[in-house]
């Protein structure tokens, strides 16, 4: 009986050894298990941060006076804001906002040094609410600054200062009309990154690649008969989330779907053709599913999906702007939440298209017909 109990026991160091003398084969596997946890914690710790600060600012000032100026200064000075150019209308505001290029504007009306004299004066900050993050904390810099600055007033016991803060596309500062439509883009990227990174890979376990390396279908063609089926679930689960966004959580849909359906299948393309390109990366299952696990977090936490990318340092906004999702999220808030049309979202069409194009290239370039 006790030969019995410890013979398991015998056998048991010789099954750790090879275990290990395998883990160290696969040395892929180990760096992927042993350095990205490191680099992708050095990363985001670095970058991940809640505190907006320099917020884009437009300046609408018809008064152009001191007492103005000296508004607009100390909104700049508090570090909440950074002034980014003049606006001449409140047209120009909301182009500015809905393109991308500013988050805020100070509107202060032709006779404001006059009344800021004579009785309490009014000026209007106006915030890009889609985000309520970003939103929420230049509605409370605007406050403190108005405080603050009222306080150095002349009379600034009847608080000659009323600045009003009016939140734009998203009033009631509701986190699902901001994070609903950026689930579209998450899901979509997850979901047919994670697809396609197995695709070529399954097929090559499974000894169904070398019948497909035999065929005289060509390697563009290949590639793209690979993707193409799932552009078609893409836009399935596009439909499913739309819907129930706005059944259920109220999610406004404002501008034009039709416009948001066909920028969407560069989006997809992109992301199909980047897990293909994985899938050629990888040998195994389990090394395209870790690649593609690898892409997820950085796809979620510096593309503006949770936090705000303002309050992100400069390296980490560098490495976000690579990342196709950064882009599809202004399209699917732009579209849904401001109601922007294709001449303030052509940049962001123009760079998704460039993505998808660069994947499917390099994809088509990584696979090789051959049998290795």
């Amino acid at each position: 009986m006790s030969i019995r109990l410890l013979r398991p026991r015998a056998t048991l160091w010789p099954m750790l050894w090879k275990e290990f003398v395998q883990m160290r084969r696969d040395r892929f596997t180990l760096a992927m298990m042993l350095g990205l946890p490191a680099i992708q914690l050095l990363l985001f710790g670095f970058a991940i941060q809640t505190e907006v600060r320099h917020l884009p600012m437009l300046v609408l000032d018809e008064s152009r006076s001191r007492e103005s100026r000296a508004l607009v200064a100390a909104l700049e000075n508090s570090g909440s804001f950074r002034i980014v150019g003049r606006a001449s209308s409140r047209e120009e505001i909301r182009s500015a906002i809905e393109r991308g290029r500013a988050r805020a504007a100070v509107v202060i009306p032709p006779g404001y040094a006059r009344d800021l004299a004579r009785r309490a004066a009014t000026a209007q900050v106006i915030v890009d609410a889609a985000d309520p993050m970003a939103s929420s904390a230049a509605m409370s810099g605007a406050a403190l600054v108005a405080a603050a600055h009222a306080a150095t007033l002349p009379g600034a016991s009847r608080s000659p200062l009323d600045l009003r803060v009016r939140p734009w596309y998203n009033p009631g500062l509701r986190t699902a009309v901001f994070i609903v439509p950026g689930i579209i883009g998450v899901l979509l990227s997850l979901t047919l990154v994670m697809i396609t990174s197995m695709a070529l890979v399954r097929e090559r376990e499974r000894g169904t690649l070398e019948q497909l390396i035999v065929t005289p279908i060509g390697k563009t063609s290949l590639v793209l008969g690979k993707i193409l089926p799932f552009v078609l679930v893409g836009y399935v689960q596009m439909t499913v989330i739309l819907l129930l966004g706005s059944l259920v959580f109220g999610v406004p849909i404002q501008g034009d779907i039709g416009l948001l359906y066909l920028i969407t299948l560069a989006f997809i393309v992109a992301n199909l053709g980047l897990g293909l390109l994985l899938s050629t990366l990888a040998r195994t299952q389990a090394q395209a599913m870790q690649l593609g696990f690898f892409f997820l977090l950085p796809n979620i936490l510096l593309s503006g999906f949770m936090f705000p990318r303002e309050a992100m340092p400069a390296p980490a906004q560098w490495l976000g702007d690579a990342i196709p999702l950064t882009y599809y999220l202004r399209v699917l808030r732009g579209v849904l939440l401001k109601g922007s049309g294709v001449t303030a979202l052509w940049p962001e069409t123009a760079v998704l298209s460039g993505f998808a194009v660069l994947m499917i290239l390099l994809s088509v370039r990584r696979f090789r017909k051959t049998i290795e």
